[in-house]
């Protein structure tokens, strides 16, 4: 068994402790947390699986790491502390463990990542003999090995178009809805999430990491961005009110360029009511959906709904981003130290889980 430990209790770790404790090939060993109140805490109430794991969270990063786990799953956000999450992962990586996580987007594409991000990375690599695989939560394979599948089925392609169709209302972040995304906020608020480079800065390295795959060179990556608002004051079930004429929807795209055209396209398109810019795209049903398009001959469409926590879309797309990352650990065990990315790492199926009693 492998000896795993879950970084961090939100929205991804936990579905990570789920996944972990799920996993026929490992064992939660430890569960490490910020927030004081969590200390002392058993896994299995963190994860929400209604039942005790034995393990208790602690905020001793040192001792944990110090007892050699095998593995680590950092599911610490990355968003506004890029360089803490860098840290923290150096440091599990210099303790010999394999690292999985979603928190440094611009590891999505290793080979091309920054010199300032990826050395760091390697030297730490190389003197604890450790590895890292970083695979994104919106979901990764939704944005690279889903795509790349699906476009081996066509005789030509033109354009590989990536969408995630949510209603914001089941995203468990209100302050990251309403102020880093912007809705309820004035049109002439600019949300951080929607300034100019950050879109690519977050999903640029998912565009370049396809292009790779396909054996294309891309010109450019560009950015387009449409906000709609509100027609109507709405009061949604879970974060109250939206006023009339705030952001009410969001549709960005970020677009690799291929001799002058948008050929590989990352698009979300996001809502806080139904009601607000009806005409772009929605899910099937319910509160949202991952949709890959392959424009070509013939024209492919997959659409994929995943439902986690009693039903909500936004957990289970966390939930299996979060399989993606908790399947490869022990691939990544077996294999020799190193810094990977989602073209290296197969996409494996569920050996040893099926008719498994789940967690």
């Amino acid at each position: 068994m492998v000896s795993t430990i879950v970084w961090g209790t939100g929205n991804v770790g936990r579905a990570a402790i789920r996944a972990v404790e799920a996993h026929p090939a490992l064992e939660l060993t430890a569960v490490l947390v910020h927030n004081p109140d969590k200390v002392g805490r058993d896994a299995g109430e963190l994860g929400g699986l209604g039942r005790d794991l034995g393990v208790a969270a602690t905020d001793h990063i040192d001792a944990v790491l110090a007892a050699g786990p095998r593995a680590v799953v950092y599911a610490a956000s990355g968003d506004i502390r890029p360089d803490g999450a860098l840290a923290d992962i150096i440091r599990a990586i210099r303790a010999g463990a394999v690292v999985v996580t979603p928190s440094l987007y611009a590891l999505y594409d290793q080979r091309n990542a920054p010199p300032e991000l990826r050395e760091p990375v390697l030297a730490a690599i190389e003197d604890g003999g450790g590895s890292l695989f970083v695979s994104g939560v919106d979901p990764g394979w939704g944005n690279d090995v889903l795509p790349l599948l699906i476009s081996g089925l066509g005789g030509t392609v033109d354009v590989i178009r990536c969408q995630e169709i949510f209603d914001y209302t089941t995203y468990d972040q209100e302050d990251s809805v309403r102020y880093i995304v912007g809705m309820g906020q004035p049109m002439d608020y600019e949300p951080p999430m929607l300034a100019p480079t950050v879109p690519t800065m977050v999903w640029g390295g998912q565009v370049r990491l396809m292009a790779r795959a396909l054996g294309v060179e891309l010109d450019e990556i560009r950015e387009a961005l449409d906000r709609r608002p509100l027609d109507a004051t709405v009061i949604t079930r879970t974060m109250g009110e939206f006023a009339a004429g705030t952001q009410g929807a969001v549709r960005f795209e970020v677009q690799g360029i291929v001799e002058g055209e948008p050929r590989i396209v990352i698009e979300h398109v996001t809502r806080i009511h139904p009601s607000c810019a009806p005409d772009w795209p929605t899910p099937p049903d319910g509160d949202g959906a991952h949709r890959v398009i392959i424009e070509g001959r013939p024209r492919i469409e997959v659409t994929v709904e995943a439902t986690d926590e009693d039903g909500n879309r936004s957990a289970g797309g966390n939930a299996t981003a979060v399989g993606r990352l908790v399947g490869a650990i022990d691939w990544l065990v077996a294999a020799e130290p190193g810094l990977y990315d989602a073209l290296d790492v197969p996409l494996r199926p569920a050996v040893g889980k099926l008719g498994r009693k789940q967690p």
